[in-house]
């Protein structure tokens, strides 16, 4: 039984896996295809942009999800959520860097000191870079209890990527104030007392161990870029 069960569990990770890099084989797919529009910078550096800020969300609402509908098993899956937050962060981060800037270390610096969107980006990004470096289990046990108050950052993190995209869009603000509505739930649960939150939903089992960014890895990212 327990064979049968950790398997079960081996193919929800792989299947989950590979469903995270659908986005990322699209672009791939797309530079062969002729398939990112007239400017495919932009289109990668929003595509990026914008599945590290849905997968900051979806990493955290495992939380939420599991209190209310008893979805423990979830949280074995939030690491990996996080860690693909982290990962297309970093990739948007990349193609700002690699094709906006080519590398050129002083124009970077301008940008983020005089263009407050990038300033956010770039601040979630880093808020974001403790949490995917403390997000294996031997750092789990070094840092102790200080390491669930590392992971907090994620929360400080998703509020300014999502201030990173409402800064970018500046006309049309539906998508971001979208991403902001729910990132404003996500958050508002975990404001709610515990005892509320156990009324409304399923008693989460005690002793869970994965964490936000970095054992959900919690947590990430910069976002999108609309106006470069």
């Amino acid at each position: 039984m327990a064979m049968s069960v950790s398997k079960n569990l081996r193919v929800l990770k792989a299947a989950v896996f590979l469903l995270a890099l659908i986005p990322l084989a699209n672009l791939v797919a797309g530079l062969f295809t002729d398939g990112l529009g007239a400017n495919p910078v932009e289109t990668i550096t929003h595509a990026t942009g914008d599945w590290a800020l849905r997968f900051v969300l979806i990493t955290l609402a495992v939380t939420p999800l599991r209190e209310l509908f008893g979805w423990h098993r979830l949280m074995l899956l939030r690491r990996m959520l996080g860690l693909f937050a982290f990962f297309y962060a970093s990739l948007h981060l990349a193609t700002w860097v690699v094709f906006d800037h080519f590398f050129d270390a002083a124009g970077m610096l301008e940008d983020v000191l005089e263009r407050p969107y990038i300033t956010f980006g770039m601040t979630a990004f880093l808020l974001l870079l403790p949490l995917a470096a403390t997000s294996t289990d031997g750092w789990i046990r070094r840092l102790g209890r200080r390491w669930k108050q590392l992971h907090q950052l994620v929360y400080p993190a998703a509020i300014v990527a999502v201030l990173h995209f409402v800064w970018l869009v500046k006309a049309d603000l539906r998508e971001p104030l979208i991403y902001a509505a729910l990132l404003g739930l996500l958050l508002g649960w975990r404001l709610l007392p515990l005892r509320l939150r156990r009324q409304l939903g399923r008693r989460p089992r005690p002793g869970s161990r994965s964490g936000t960014l970095g054992a959900a890895a919690g947590q990430i990212q910069p976002n999108p870029a609309r106006t470069r």
